[in-house]
Order: structure tokens, then C-alpha cells, then sequence
């Protein structure tokens, strides 16, 4: 194992976080039900969101694994790794339920389901009442579901570290990655993903935890990879050799995925063959994606900048914060009527420009460092 940093998977962590604040940004403009839309949904947004949805939680969670390996590695122990991961994930957490995340409730209550009082009174007498209002669960940890999956995943790393013997561990993690060699880091997780689905074809994710078993085999499939990714690094041979087929099928793969929902948008119900056709392409098309991208990070991106390291602390605060600047940006954005085009700058633009100025604000403060996920000083 080695303890080099890969700064291909920094960039990887940064470029997987900034797409995710693109594609809240987007859920303000597609068909699909949210927080907030634009009075008028554009049909064809629908194209390019579908893009990336096969792959791109899961990549967050594979890129995860990896920094939760290096993180192990550093540490030493499951004990201090399973105290530092807590307190990284679970504070921030409790912060952002708190404070950061009310707003989103409020909004999809007061803007969907009529409900009559302003925010104060929301959060003062309602969003703390463990209750269910128009079937909105209250207090919700909305977008911050990852960070209790993550909290969940690691824990488990934990477990196991702290259970199976060092030699055990070793035995283990080589002959996993002896399956993945050579072509089977492209197939072996894709099959298992198609495997997922066959066994549960009508789950859809709730982000709930304790009713998303089929959420969590996905998910922990590309954690384990990732952790693999760091302990056996002989692995990125395996990426180098297929990630250019590994993209061609990514793109191939899409093709059925944007053609089912060109010919039946929306809600419109497409045939139970063509369904299927739909499904086991997404896995193929996700899994190819990631492994092509974790091969152009390795092959192009493993270089330093001095914004690196910057933007590799900010893109967890910015996570936590971005969404409720995306809710709250856009439910004004709708009560002035402001047209599509206008109103992507304008999201984009506070969306940046919010999430810096809470990543400056709260770095420089002592006390706000660990509520925003940053290290204290």
C-alpha cells in the first residue's frame, strides 16, 4: 500500500461535488417533482440530467471510500478513525438539520401543500415536532442524507477493521482485488449493480436509511471499490486498461436511456419491456462512467495547483449549504416570474458566490469550523 496522495481522486472528489450543485440547480427547470420549480418546466432538461444520474451519487460514495481509506491509514486505528469520522460527518449533520436545512421544508409546504404560516413560525413550532405534515417528515435531514449513509458506511469500516485481524484483512482485500484485475474492476461491479436491480426491480430510493437495503448494495458497492482503490492501488492498472472502453460504453449506454425518455417524457408510462431496457442500461451506462472518469483522473488530473488543496476543504461546506441557497434563490426567483435563462445565471451566481461566502466566513471562525465539516484548528 502506498501513502503517495492522489491527487487525481482530489480533483475526482471536487469535480463529483461541483456536478452535484449543477444538478440541484437543474432540478429547479426539470419536469420531476421538487422543493421549488419554475412555473413553466422545461421538457428536454430532463436529456442531460438523466445523464448523470446512473452514476454520479455513487461516484461520490467510491471517491469517499477512497479519502475514508487514506484517513484510516493515517490514523492507525478503527477507534480513532470511527471518533474523527463521527465527528467530521454526525456535527455538521446536527448543524445543518438545525439551521441550514428548515428553509427547504418551509418552502415545499408553503409553496405545494398550502400551508399558511411564515418560516419563524415553521421552524419555532413545527420543524421540530417529529411529525409528518402533508407527508413531509419533520425534522428532515433532506440533501444530508448522504452524509448519514457515509457516517453509516464508515462505521461499518470501522466494525470490520476493529474485528478482522490485520492478516485476515490483507487475505481479504487481495483476493477482492484479484477479481477486480484486468477487466473485472469494469464488469464484476456492473454485474453486481444489474444483479441489485434484478433482485429489487420496484425499489425506488427514499434516502430514509432503514427502508433503502437495495439504496445501500448499490451504494456500499462503489464505497468498497474506492476503498480498494487506496489499499491495493495496484488496481488503477486495471482502470488504466479499460477506461477508454469503459467511456465508449458510457456513451453507448446512454443512447437507450435518452431515447425511452425522449419517446415517453415525463410521467408518461413507457412499455415493461422497454422499462427494463432502461434500467439495465443505467447501471451499465453508471458504472462505466465512473470508470472512466476515475481513469482520466488518474491519467490526466494527478497534478497539483495551488487552488487544489482550497477547493478540496471548501466542497463540503459547500454541500452542506448549497441546496437551501438553490430552494430559497429559486422560490423568489418564482414568485417575481423570472424566465429560464435569467434565472440559471442568477442561480448559478448565488449558489457560488453563497457557498463561498460560507466556506470564508465560517474557515476563519474557530467555533464554526467543525459545524461547517472542517477540521478545528
Amino acid at each position: 500500500m502506498t501513502t503517495a496522495r492522489h491527487l487525481g481522486m482530489d480533483w475526482l472528489r471536487i469535480g463529483a461535488f461541483a456536478l452535484l450543485i449543477l444538478y440541484h440547480i437543474g432540478m429547479y427547470f426539470v419536469p420531476w417533482g421538487w422543493h421549488v420549480k419554475i412555473a413553466q418546466p422545461i421538457e428536454w432538461v430532463a436529456i442531460p440530467m438523466l445523464a448523470t444520474n446512473g452514476w454520479r451519487l455513487a461516484l461520490l460514495f467510491l471517491v469517499s471510500g477512497y479519502a475514508s481509506a487514506a484517513l484510516f491509514a493515517k490514523l492507525g486505528g478503527s477507534g480513532a478513525f470511527a471518533r474523527s469520522r463521527s465527528a467530521r460527518l454526525l456535527i455538521p449533520l446536527l448543524f445543518g438539520m438545525i439551521v441550514i436545512i428548515p428553509p427547504q421544508p418551509w418552502i415545499d409546504l408553503a409553496g405545494q401543500h398550502g400551508y399558511p404560516h411564515g418560516f419563524v413560525h415553521f421552524w419555532l413550532h413545527d420543524y421540530f415536532g417529529f411529525q409528518f405534515i402533508d407527508g413531509i417528515a419533520l425534522p428532515t435531514w433532506q440533501h444530508l442524507w448522504f452524509v448519514v449513509y457515509l457516517w453509516i458506511y464508515t462505521m461499518l469500516a470501522a466494525l470490520l477493521l476493529a474485528i478482522v485481524p490485520a492478516a485476515l484483512r490483507a487475505r481479504i482485500a487481495d483476493g477482492v482485488a484479484a477479481g477486480l484485475n484486468g477487466w473485472g474492476l469494469l464488469l464484476v461491479p456492473m454485474i453486481v449493480w444489474i444483479a441489485i436491480h434484478a433482485l429489487f426491480p420496484d425499489h425506488d430510493e427514499t434516502h430514509a436509511l432503514f427502508d433503502d437495503g437495495p439504496s445501500h448494495l448499490h451504494y456500499l458497492t462503489a464505497f468498497i471499490v474506492g476503498w480498494l482503490l487506496r489499499v491495493r492501488p495496484a488496481l488503477f492498472g486495471a482502470v488504466a486498461r479499460c477506461w477508454k472502453v469503459a467511456a465508449v460504453l458510457a456513451v453507448v449506454g446512454f443512447l437507450p436511456i435518452a431515447w425511452v425518455e425522449w419517446t415517453w417524457p415525463g410521467d408518461v408510462r413507457a412499455p415493461q419491456g422497454i422499462i427494463l431496457i432502461y434500467h439495465v442500461a443505467r447501471q451499465v451506462q453508471g458504472w462505466a462512467t465512473i470508470v472512466a472518469l476515475v481513469g482520466i483522473a488518474d491519467r490526466f488530473w494527478n497534478r497539483d495547483h495551488r487552488w487544489r488543496a482550497t477547493l478540496a476543504e471548501a466542497v463540503f461546506p459547500f454541500y452542506i449549504v448549497h441546496q437551501t441557497i438553490i430552494v430559497v434563490t429559486g422560490w423568489y426567483l418564482r414568485q417575481a416570474g423570472v424566465a429560464a435563462l435569467p434565472s440559471f445565471v442568477v442561480l448559478l451566481a448565488a449558489t457560488v458566490a453563497g457557498c463561498w461566502i460560507f466556506y470564508a466566513a465560517g474557515r476563519r471562525i474557530g467555533w464554526l469550523r467543525p459545524l461547517i465539516g472542517l477540521q478545528r484548528r
